[in-house]
């Protein structure tokens, strides 16, 4: 008996060869790796002249003044190896301490007033409902958009003996409290708070209007069937939510009253005596009036570490915590069966 060998056509249904490797291995495909490689170069491309100018006018700077800062230079003679003799005079130095306790008294003005006040005026704000009050928003932002001189020539004439501020006292018969208030060794670094206080607080209040806005509106109704009150509603809700706009701002006012520098020295130039010198102001005395290059660079790579531990103890201590948010919910009821007939 003879077997016939097996034929094809179109109707024949034939078995493929095996794949290579073994039978079901798939078509691989390119791996992850290499496609997060591939958008990595191309994303590169559109951050290059960013990423150049950030290097050449940011990181090139700072690592020249980590340079200097461990050599005795005065930017004409060659410089002299010192290691680490300019960050001991830094740490030694009793001016620099008593500059630093001035900067601390400046973050209460500059840090946490503006932050206190920018959110009793977001939170009146987003109750209240006028006519021209985006108006009103905008002048409370204006001095955050002046220029630093202006608001220190500007407040230099309205603190001065003969300005307005003592006027105004003299005329309601409070003319006993009348000074020179920028230039008497009590009032001195306080007028200067005060005036950051009035140029900080506006950013506050736009950073939180913002993240007011972002709030769901029936968490605020249910909260008021519950009872609650505007000052409730403010603690229990607003502050809450504001969480992130609290924490940029607090990292936006206390970078700029440890690194102040244009607003005292266009106002009271570090006076009277010393009652309002800052490390800023050291910086620019070491380095552009004494000649000490090397220890100027110390004292701002020492402040630039300082601004960095702060701001990274701000973020700490005000981050997301993971989990839900509390909500105000309506009050509830117990469930009740119903029986069938």
């Amino acid at each position: 008996m003879s077997t016939a060998a097996p034929t094809t056509g179109p109707g024949t249904a034939t078995s493929a060869p095996p794949a290579r490797g073994g039978a079901g291995r798939r078509r691989r495909r390119p791996s992850s790796v290499t496609r997060l490689s591939s958008l990595s170069w191309t994303s590169l491309l559109y951050v290059a002249p960013a990423l150049a100018f950030f290097g050449v006018f940011v990181l090139y700077p700072i690592g020249i003044s980590v340079w200097y800062s461990f050599y005795a230079y005065d930017g004409l003679t060659v410089g002299t190896p010192v290691g680490w003799g300019n960050y001991t005079a830094v740490f030694t130095d009793g001016r620099l301490r008593a500059a630093l306790l001035h900067s601390l008294v400046l973050l209460f003005f500059y840090a946490a007033l503006p932050v206190c006040v920018g959110l009793l005026l977001a939170g009146a704000m987003s109750r209240i409902r006028v006519y021209g009050l985006t108006v009103f928003r905008a002048v409370l932002f204006l001095p955050q958009i002046l220029s630093s001189v202006v608001v220190a020539v500007a407040w230099r004439n309205l603190l001065a003996e003969d300005g307005p501020v003592n006027a105004v006292l003299r005329a309601v018969g409070l003319g006993r409290f009348a000074t020179s208030w920028l230039g008497d060794f009590d009032t001195a670094l306080p007028s200067i708070g005060v005036i950051g206080t009035w140029v900080e607080y506006g950013l506050c209040m736009v950073l939180f209007l913002s993240g007011i806005v972002a709030i769901d509106r029936s968490t605020y109704e249910a909260a008021r069937l519950d009872g609650a009150g505007p000052v409730r509603e403010f603690f229990a809700i607003t502050l809450p939510a504001l969480r992130p706009q609290i924490s940029i701002a607090l990292i936006l006012t206390i970078t700029f009253a440890l690194r102040n520098f244009d607003l005292i020295w266009n106002t009271t130039r570090g006076g009277p005596g010393t009652t309002t010198t800052v490390p800023s102001l050291y910086v620019y005395q070491d380095a552009f009036q004494n000649r000490m290059l090397g220890r100027a660079s110390a004292l701002a790579i020492v402040l630039t570490l300082v601004i960095l531990l702060v701001v990274v103890v701000v973020q700490l201590a005000l981050r997301e915590r993971e989990g839900p948010r509390r909500r105000f919910t309506g009050p509830r009821t117990p469930d009740r069966k119903v029986q069938s007939s």
